[in-house]
């Protein structure tokens, strides 16, 4: 009996190894419809409460208010896109005055480092360098932001799922009592991602607010990325920090003060709101161990990209609620919480909105 059990679960192990494999397959291949869709999911898990409490509160009618959340969410949309277009442009206006600084920062450099003595021609490394056209940062930065902006408000098959989806949700009653596992995995994500949101939004809104006092090129920009970029955890904000620094180098106008704040200042803010914020605010929400999350970061990432790096925390939540539910992955889901033992915990009961 005890070799016929210990046969039965290796193969059980081996079945979970190759339906993995296979799951990731169909879904690196499957990438351009389950995307839109599983951003619509996470997009309607967030406006969600949105809609509730103007059903609520307002006394609306739950097409309207799905309405009204859709227009007011796509007119905050395109009012960043307009003002990120309008920083862009500036920073080409400014081109040359950049390339003359970066060309006398270049200079500079080479001059102090000894070059000359290990072989190395500095003329030609200057030239080199000094073809480097600053204007491509700003290039850079607005197709990049273009892109993400583009898939999140002007994906149609994203809106058309979110719409089917807010439509088919019922709205909730607070204190209502909630049953089942779906409903707990979607109290759970639902509570991360809103949380997660106002975290973000606050880091994006002190650091833009920050670059644009200093008077730093592309704050708005910067900001924006600083929210998007809060959603990956741990890589995202040592990004986000650091993101401005060839910006705020290549500025004629920033002082030495002003440059050395520019990085500092967003980096105090990303350590306080990271490390003692939303710690506090969001507590063991999801109760995933920090390996899980970097190790989930770069499975997404590898399948999916810069989207699946924004949505590895929740995937994984969620993958992890199921895990609980069922005896063979059970180890599974311990694993992922950092409990190595093996031994469950119970599932937290969700929180009545």
């Amino acid at each position: 009996m005890d070799r016929d059990a210990q046969e039965r679960r290796i193969q059980t192990a081996c079945l979970l190894i190759l339906s993995a494999v296979a799951l990731g397959f169909a879904l690196y291949w499957l990438r351009p419809v389950m995307v839109p869709f599983v951003l619509a999911v996470f997009f309607a898990l967030g406006l969600a409460p949105a809609v509730d409490v103007q059903v609520r509160a307002l006394r609306l009618p739950r097409a309207v208010a799905i309405v009204t959340t859709l227009v007011l969410g796509g007119g905050l949309l395109t009012g960043i896109a307009a003002l990120i277009q309008i920083s862009v442009r500036q920073l080409t206006a400014n081109a040359p005055a950049y390339e003359a600084r970066l060309t006398e920062l270049i200079a500079r450099t080479a001059n102090a480092l000894p070059l000359e003595r290990i072989g190395l021609d500095t003329s030609r490394i200057l030239d080199a360098l000094s073809s480097i056209p600053v204007s491509s940062i700003g290039g850079m930065l607005l197709g990049t932001t273009n892109a993400i902006v583009d898939l999140l408000s002007r994906s149609l098959l994203v809106l058309i799922f979110m719409i089917y989806l807010l439509i088919g949700r019922e709205t909730r009653l607070p204190g209502a009592a909630r049953r089942g596992i779906w409903l707990d995995i979607e109290s759970r994500i639902e509570r991360y991602i809103v949380t997660k949101a106002f975290v973000s939004g606050a880091t994006g809104l002190l650091v833009g607010g920050i670059l644009a006092v200093l008077g730093i090129d592309l704050a708005l920009v910067f900001g924006l990325f600083a929210f998007l970029l809060n959603f990956i955890p741990s890589v995202g904000s040592v990004i986000a920090t650091l993101l401005p620094l060839p910006v705020v180098l290549v500025s004629p106008d920033t002082s030495p003060l002003a440059a050395a704040l520019a990085i500092a200042l967003p980096g105090l803010v990303q350590f306080a709101i990271g490390n003692v914020l939303e710690p506090k605010i969001m507590g063991d929400a999801l109760d995933l161990h920090p390996i899980a999350i970097l190790m989930a970061l770069i499975l997404w990432g590898m399948l999916w990209g810069v989207v699946g790096m924004l949505l590895a925390t929740p995937i994984t939540a969620m993958m992890k609620l199921l895990f609980e539910q069922l005896e063979a992955t059970r180890p599974v889901a311990a694993l992922l919480a950092g409990r190595v033992s093996g031994a469950p915990r119970p599932a937290a009961r969700a929180e009545p909105a």
